[in-house]
């Protein structure tokens, strides 16, 4: 009796043992099977992103200028700061292709008045890296698209106070960088000095050019944003100058057409730039669109100072207007 009941838990402990070891066996083939699936997937995956998914290095073009001096490209170090701000531009794509956009509506306006002031037409390139061709405001307390400090404003004739800041009023603004411009340049003997000046200081410039020995900006060891700045301007020249060049792609009708706008000249006070507004049947919002540099809903004009203020046209608002702009595609 003994004998067979040892026998029968020998035989219960071996069915356990082999069902376990079965149980194991099994185990591993599914793990093999969906291990091998997924490596699969994996895969296909991978070969995906590998035929469909690229990021490709821009050629750097064998020459290249700003305002007719010749940058440097074959020093190392100038092609590489060059290399590092068309990649950082080109591929922030919805910032690049914002500045396509306003550039479309804005750059008319500039070249202009570049033009007018005897500037290479290069410098509007350098509102864009100021400012992205908006009103911007700096934490250093720079405003406008040429984004002045107010100290250099009002010593350039631009108007500010609690209820007008002309660093906003972009022709007055570009203007007053025209002037500053041309006297850096007096100085510098040197468009590409001048820019870096714009973005340091004169008095900071002249420091480093003294201590180092050196005249020209890129023999210059400068602080990392001025030794950024003329590479970065000369980066937004080549992808704004040719955008499909750089991987973007659009139709002139997804840029932002210049707004048709007639000036009117008011030298009194004004009580409420909404009824002005009304009166000349637009509304607040789009009247501060045209003159942001109005800051306050109301001017006091004791002196009875000239304001010229932008109004657009009549149906410049509506969708019907963009309608008749004679759009071609690119």
């Amino acid at each position: 009796m003994q004998i067979l009941l040892q026998n029968s838990t020998n035989k219960i402990f071996r069915n356990i043992f082999f069902g376990f070891l079965f149980f194991l066996t099994i185990l591993g083939i599914l793990s093999l099977f969906v291990f091998s699936k997924s490596n699969l997937k994996t895969k296909t995956y991978q070969d995906t992103i590998n035929n469909n998914y690229n990021i490709y290095a821009f050629p750097m073009p064998e020459n290249v200028d700003f305002a007719g001096e010749r940058i440097p490209i074959d020093n190392f170090d100038v092609r590489e700061s060059l290399d590092r701000e068309i990649l950082k531009v080109a591929y922030w794509h919805s910032e690049c292709f914002l500045y396509i956009k306003r550039a479309n509506r804005y750059f008319p306006l500039i070249e202009k008045i570049l033009k007018e002031n005897g500037l290479p037409d290069d410098f509007k390139y350098l509102a864009v890296a100021e400012s992205g061709l908006t009103n911007a405001v700096s934490p250093a307390g720079a405003r406008g698209v040429w984004q002045f400090m107010k100290g250099t404003a009002k010593e350039y004739n631009l108007e500010i106070n609690e209820e007008v800041d002309e660093r906003y009023n972009i022709e007055k603004s570009t203007k007053a960088a025209c002037i500053y411009l041309k006297r850096l340049y007096k100085k510098y003997k040197k468009w590409t000095s001048s820019a870096a000046a714009y973005n340091v200081g004169q008095g900071r410039l002249s420091k480093q050019i003294k201590k180092q020995g050196s005249e020209s900006y890129f023999d210059l060891l400068l602080n990392k944003e001025t030794g950024r700045y003329v590479y970065r301007i000369v980066a937004l020249k080549l992808i704004l100058s040719n955008p499909q060049n750089y991987g973007f792609r659009f139709k002139k009708k997804d840029l932002y057409p210049e707004i048709q706008t007639y000036n009117t000249e008011i030298d009194t006070a004004i009580s409420s730039m909404v009824l002005l507004a009304n009166s000349f049947d637009t509304n607040y919002k789009i009247l501060k669109y045209f003159n942001p540099w109005i800051r306050k809903d109301k001017l006091t004009n004791k002196k009875h100072k000239k304001y010229i203020f932008k109004i657009p046209t009549s149906g410049a608002r509506n969708k019907n207007y963009f309608k008749d702009i004679n759009y071609n595609s690119y």
